[in-house]
């Protein structure tokens, strides 16, 4: 076992002790703390530098690693074949074919909720894509640094359909499934105290012990991400006998996480992701990203897709990083039509997630 495995056990050992020790009787269903230890005689990828040269770490290393998850059909799914799927991984490739030109060259580490801060903070991950919430606190305490967000979500409560529930104060008295080490914890609990509606919570560690307990009938409710519920109920036993109430409970901004100390770093991810809303603004996608470039007049296209402007090189890439997302992942429209459009289960209306042309948020700086 090496030292940073050692010094991870140690720590999330600690933070369980601590956290038992603080919760109040009854509130917490279970901790379990999860850390991988490679095999004896098996050796280790590259830990990425803490604050350091995380690019020069992923290129020796030959591939990029994402901290995501593995449960979230729509945003991060590990499917019977060993694949994985989802918003989130395919930002994770994008990633991937911006510094290596090969969408491929990615490995996701599943992270449960509580696990996920801590292995960002120890380089065992180069970036962190999991349905993670920006906050203060996270941007502040945590060594975080979030870029753009690329998913705007918000709380939502899922209950039974035979329950007759349509509001939040029905569910006084109620117990609640709710995932620890989360803002879905906090925002239960200052909603409803806000309200003054009593509730029992019952905290679990991951998002499968969540959903299960709520499916076996051992709390009335489930609260997490209104998209982490849809994407929930489409693998539950009886999807229609279940609802989400149309009270959204927060504001919840998603998108990619680095650590403090590496400008160089934040602003590939950064740019990773503004490249995929360009690319929708301007109309271009997977299908048409080679016609365009062969034919465009557009100045700010020219640049994007590596014609001029040498806008790879400002980041420490090659100039085909945009054009190579592009092609290899494709817009925004593209990855969100993919796993969250009007064809897949998972189904959610873009709303706030459309262009600002559109009327939602998503806003790119010029490519200039």
């Amino acid at each position: 076992m090496s030292r940073k495995s050692l010094l991870v056990l140690t720590v999330l050992a600690l933070a369980a002790i601590f956290a038992a020790a603080c919760a109040q009787p009854g509130a917490v269903e279970t901790v379990v703390v999860t850390v991988e230890v490679p095999a004896e005689g098996g050796g280790e990828e590259a830990a990425a530098p803490v604050g350091g040269d995380t690019l020069q770490t992923v290129l020796d290393r030959g591939m990029v690693i994402c901290g995501g998850n593995a449960s979230v059909p729509g945003f991060g799914f590990l499917g019977e074949d060993g694949s994985f799927s989802g918003f989130d991984i395919d930002y994770c490739r994008a990633l991937a074919a911006a510094i290596f030109g090969d969408a491929s060259k990615f490995e996701i580490r599943p992270l449960s909720a509580k696990e996920r801060f801590t292995a960002l903070q120890t380089g065992e991950i180069d970036v962190l894509i999991r349905n993670t919430t920006w906050t203060l606190q996270r941007d502040t305490e945590l060594g975080a640094n979030f870029v753009a967000t690329t998913f705007y979500d918000g709380q939502g409560m899922m209950v039974r359909k035979d329950s007759g529930i349509t509001t939040l104060e029905q569910l006084n008295g109620a117990t609640i499934c709710v995932s620890a080490g989360t803002t879905t914890e906090l925002n239960l609990a200052d909603v409803f105290a806000s309200r003054n509606i009593e509730y029992t919570p019952l905290v679990f560690e991951t998002a499968d012990e969540v959903s299960g307990a709520y499916e076996e009938g051992r709390c009335d409710a489930y609260t997490t991400d209104k998209s982490a519920l849809v994407a929930r109920r489409t693998v539950m036993a009886d999807p229609e006998a279940h609802v989400i109430l149309d009270e959204t409970m927060s504001k919840e901004p998603l998108g990619p996480v680095v650590r403090h100390g590496d400008d160089q770093w934040f602003d590939i991810v950064q740019w990773v992701v503004f490249a995929t809303f360009t690319a929708e603004e301007f109309g271009i996608t997977s299908a048409n990203v080679d016609e365009i470039r062969a034919s465009t007049e557009n100045p700010t296209v020219k640049k994007l897709l590596g014609l001029e402007g040498e806008m790879g090189q400002k980041l420490g890439l090659s100039d085909d990083w945009a054009y190579n997302i592009i092609k290899q992942v494709g817009s925004y429209a593209e990855i969100y039509d993919r796993n969250l459009g009007p064809d897949t289960p998972t189904f959610i209306p873009r709303g706030l997630n459309s262009l600002y042309t559109d009327g939602g948020l998503l806003y790119a700086p010029p490519v200039r």
